[in-house]
């Protein structure tokens, strides 16, 4: 073989090496990396970071007064944080599949809405898209669910990937913001919940671990279970099962935090650290 030859190929396998030894230097940091953001999220139980974009999407100019004219807790958060909220409704909306039952009009305002809500409630979360969650279902009123042969106001079918809402029943809920009734809330937090269970992100592992933590607590405690059913601060339909207590619980939470904080402080901070919630007023 000519000496040039003899040269290429040996400086071939020193690239092919080298490219080799980059991509497991990358693993090898990437997984150190993710080895050393568990460590902080078992001791300290939050992620390590939130919120990092290198570029944010923006909302028009008619989904923004939609959000100001309509969503209280977007108007509290400071001029930063409401890029970030702006950004994840824009991804989130471009994410999911929102749809009008029998021909029902689809309009900004309820994309928006929807969107908001869900993102309120994951806010704290790095991964905010909720995976088990593709479609939204959207009918004018109550509706009649196959599921179980019953109308509802909303449901969510994670077999599905899908969302079904009462759009006059998700307005109601919004229009007294401290009456610990509101259907997106309550809804969403079941596809959070699903979600939580099959995904293992950094987010979804601190729901799921924190839930645990909670319903060991009342367990353990049997003063507190009675004290909250006493209390009658929950509704009642909350002690159905533990899908819908954990769902009437983060309503009290986003509606009457202080309330919340005050009668129940050990339940406040164990939902607080499931959605790593660090905002004004919680």
């Amino acid at each position: 073989m000519p000496i040039l030859l003899i040269e290429q190929y040996a400086l071939e396998q020193r690239v092919v090496l080298g490219v080799c030894f980059s991509f497991l230097g990358l693993l090898i940091i990437y997984y150190g990396l993710k080895t050393l953001e568990m460590a902080y999220v078992l001791k300290n139980k939050k992620p390590y970071f939130v919120h990092f974009y290198l570029r944010l999407k923006t909302l028009s100019h008619k989904e923004k007064s939609i959000l100001s004219q309509n969503f209280s807790f977007y108007n509290t958060l400071s001029k930063k944080h409401k890029k970030y909220f702006e950004h994840r409704v824009a991804l989130f909306i471009k994410d999911k599949d929102f749809v009008g039952a029998k021909n029902y009009m689809v309009t900004d305002k309820m994309r928006v809405l929807i969107s908001a809500t869900a993102v309120m409630l994951t806010f704290g979360f790095r991964d905010f898209y909720i995976s088990l969650l593709s479609k939204i279902v959207i009918y004018p009123k109550a509706f009649y669910s196959k599921m179980n042969k019953a109308y509802h106001k909303g449901e969510f079918n994670p077999k599905l990937k899908a969302l079904v809402l009462s759009w006059e029943d998700f307005e109601e809920g919004f229009k007294i913001e401290n009456d610990n009734l509101n259907l997106g809330i309550h809804e969403l937090t079941h596809a959070i919940h699903l979600n939580s269970i099959k995904e293992r992100d950094i987010s979804s592992t601190i729901f799921k671990d924190s839930f645990s933590e909670l319903t060991s607590l009342l367990s353990s405690k049997k003063e507190l279970r009675e004290k909250l059913i006493l209390s009658q601060y929950f509704r009642g339909y909350a002690y159905t099962n533990k899908f819908e207590f954990l769902a009437v619980i983060i309503e009290n939470f986003i509606e009457t935090p202080d309330e919340f904080k005050s009668e129940f402080p050990r339940i406040y901070n164990k939902v607080k650290q499931m959605l790593n919630f660090n905002m004004n007023g919680y």
